[in-house]
């Protein structure tokens, strides 16, 4: 079986999250030379496969073979790929499906490695995540097994095969405001307290306001207004509360404090409350690190492009590599349709991922 074929066989099992549908035993089969640890908990299984080659560094592969839902308007059965004009469709071609059947092929074409290899995946990367990536990784630390360096296989290129690496993520904060005023009658509106009154000429100091300048790795953390609401939807009654909900994807010179002080300082004497939740953190591997290095390298070597170093994007498993203090970076194909109808990656891209893999790991401890 080549990386083509491995990657239509984990097509074809309808991974739907958190259902692995027996991706994942065939995945252990697959690669029988490695050591299998299953850690599954609430419906959700994750694996972690090692083989040691040496006593050097220990590096990983991880993704997940869950996938979102196929949804309507295919012009194929999503769960049945299709080869079509040298492109595969298929759910999870692009997300993440091709980069596992790349790494998985790679783990068990190689013959020699100073360290070890090992492969964590899970069926729960497109869900909470909360019993997914982060569980495994909890048990591998508590047997002393975390590794130093992590590849994930998250669809990372742009435009063209190769031109970005992600280094980083952004955090995720949500804001809920809810500003306080006193209900009334519209034609007395002195007798009243009308919180969109009050809120007017503080919006424009908070909605799409930069929170710190961003640097090298990230882009300026921005304040974002999801929603506004208030009223009773009727012309002559002033609201009694506003409410406001917002997002910022932070980098790591932006915390839950300083976004607490930008709101108090614009609201002072506004009878408001603020809940702030954060559902991931920010993490940025150096640009000096081997898995940066290495990696950049062996896309120049088998691409021939040089990948643009990033941290744009949602979020992904990396962020509890990161967290684990682990040196991770993501790299995969194109991700021009991911989630959508009709998902589709290229043969030659497949491919050439399983190729760059391939030089990864066979030049990282050189």
């Amino acid at each position: 079986m080549n990386v083509v074929d491995l990657l239509l066989k984990l097509v074809s099992f309808k991974s739907i999250t958190p259902d692995d549908a027996g991706s994942l035993k065939f995945i252990e089969e697959y690669l029988d030379g490695f050591d299998a640890i299953y850690v599954n908990k609430e419906g959700v299984k994750n694996l972690f496969l090692s083989k040691r080659f040496g006593d050097g560094t220990h590096l990983c592969f991880a993704g997940h073979v869950d996938v979102v839902p196929a949804g309507e308007n295919w012009d194929s059965n999503p769960f049945v790929p299709l080869i079509k004009d040298a492109n595969i469709y298929g759910r999870g071609t692009q997300d993440m499906k091709s980069g596992v059947a790349s790494f998985v092929q790679t783990c068990k074409d190689v013959n020699d490695f100073d360290g070890r290899l090992s492969i964590l995946l899970t069926s729960d990367e497109e869900g909470d995540a909360t019993y997914g990536t982060v569980i495994m990784l909890e048990h591998l630390k508590e047997r002393g097994m975390l590794p130093e360096y992590c590849v994930v296989a998250e669809p990372t290129c742009e435009s063209r095969f190769g031109d970005a690496i992600k280094i980083g993520r952004r955090g995720s904060i949500n804001g809920y405001l809810s500003i306080r005023g006193k209900q009334g009658h519209a034609a007395y509106p002195e007798k009243a307290i009308n919180p969109v009154h009050q809120i007017a000429p503080i919006l424009e100091k908070i909605a799409g306001v930069n929170l710190d300048d961003g640097d090298e790795d990230f882009a300026p953390s921005k304040m974002v207004i999801t929603d506004i609401r208030g009223g009773m939807e009727v012309t002559n009654v002033t609201p009694s509360e506003l409410k406001i909900m917002f997002n910022v994807r932070n980098s790591t010179k932006t915390t839950q404090e300083d976004i607490k002080e930008h709101i108090k300082r614009h609201f002072k004497g506004l009878d408001y409350s603020l809940k702030l939740t954060q559902g991931s953190y920010p993490f940025v591997t150096k640009r000096n690190s081997k898995v940066v290095e290495k990696l950049t390298q062996s896309i120049e070597d088998i691409a021939g492009i040089k990948p643009k170093l990033s941290t744009a994007g949602g979020t992904s498993d990396a962020r509890f590599m990161g967290a684990f203090g682990i040196d991770v970076v993501e790299f995969g194909v194109i991700n021009d349709t991911i989630h959508a109808p009709n998902e589709r990656t290229s043969i030659k891209e497949v491919e050439t991922l399983y190729d760059v893999f391939m030089n990864f790991v066979s030049n990282f401890n050189r």
